[in-house]
């Protein structure tokens, strides 16, 4: 009988053995325990699953996000809110059939949906998990949650089993991509990435009650000092997709770690409401209305959840 532990197992062999679930395509085999760039190796970690209720509202709403925070990245931006996790890479390993259970369990408590933050390098369990919580009675909305910095080949593995897509579009300048998050060829695979997350999904559908069912929802952290990043991200996703995606413009920028990269020292301060007034200026004269902004002044560390293994 061709089961999902003998599918999953299979899928492990072939994308473990030789790693090319991120852009970086770093082929190593997480099996035997190398590591690449996103240094872990092939069971899934995670620091913390509860409800989230920092997301955009049509997200977490008032029922809250069932968040489950991988740990590791493929991007280490050199700003990352997150870094304890992401760069740091403290976590719990869990089995596929925690995972699962984690992801019931959330439900239990009454989450809007499953929201996975970065969990393309544990891609194969994740899957498995899914897959497993669903036969189980896992009903609510499937949210991945992403830098952007994706794979064609694997988002495709994740085709009728996300409802949500819940990417950034960080920045267009490749460049600035280099220096950021040490990947100059990121504005040509976020664009192809959000592309296919558009396709599989379609059109943003809410339920009664306003929370996002079905579709892509595109976030772009307004960067100190790089208002004009911001205005070309606005630009490219709303001529490519007017109406049929939400945009969603944050500037809640928070510096928590100090920067030394020479031209950079503006990363070292919150936006300044003038800033944050030419973005939202620019993007009211664009014509998106799909979308959703956070107020200027918003930056703060308590957005900044707390890693500590919480719901693992």
């Amino acid at each position: 009988m061709h089961t999902i532990e003998n599918e999953m197992t299979e899928l492990e062999n072939s994308l473990l053995k030789d790693c090319t679930l991120c852009p970086r395509a770093c082929h190593v085999n997480r099996l035997a325990g190398a590591k690449g760039f996103c240094r872990k190796g092939p069971a899934p970690e995670a620091a913390r699953a509860a409800l989230h209720m920092w997301e955009e509202p049509c997200i977490s709403g008032t029922r809250g996000s069932g968040a489950v925070f991988f740990s590791g990245c493929s991007l280490h931006c050199v700003y990352c809110q997150n870094n304890s996790i992401a760069l740091s890479g403290w976590g719990r390993e869990l089995s596929h059939s925690r995972l699962a259970e984690v992801f019931l369990e959330l439900q239990a408590k009454g989450a809007a949906n499953i929201n996975l933050v970065t969990a393309a390098h544990f891609l194969p369990s994740v899957i498995q998990a899914l897959k497993e919580a669903k036969e189980q009675g896992l009903s609510i909305p499937v949210v991945y949650n992403s830098g952007g910095y994706e794979s064609l080949s694997s988002l495709k593995l994740l085709d009728g089993l996300v409802d949500v897509y819940l990417p950034d579009l960080k920045y267009l300048d490749s460049r600035l991509a280099e220096d950021l998050s040490h990947a100059p060829d990121y504005p040509e695979r976020a664009k192809e990435a959000i592309e296919e997350m558009v396709r599989q999904t379609g059109e943003c559908m809410l339920s009664s009650d306003g929370y996002m069912q079905k579709g892509t929802m595109v976030r772009h952290l307004i960067l100190p000092g790089h208002t004009r990043n911001a205005k070309e991200v606005l630009a490219y996703l709303y001529h490519r997709y007017q109406d049929r995606i939400f945009i969603s413009l944050l500037s809640q920028y928070t510096p928590v770690m100090k920067q030394t990269l020479p031209g950079y020292a503006e990363l070292n301060r919150t936006l300044t409401a003038r800033e944050h007034e030419k973005v939202m200026d620019y993007a009211i004269s664009l014509g998106v209305q799909n979308g959703y902004y956070q107020e200027q002044g918003t930056a703060k560390e308590s957005f900044i959840p707390s890693f500590e293994g919480e719901g693992l």
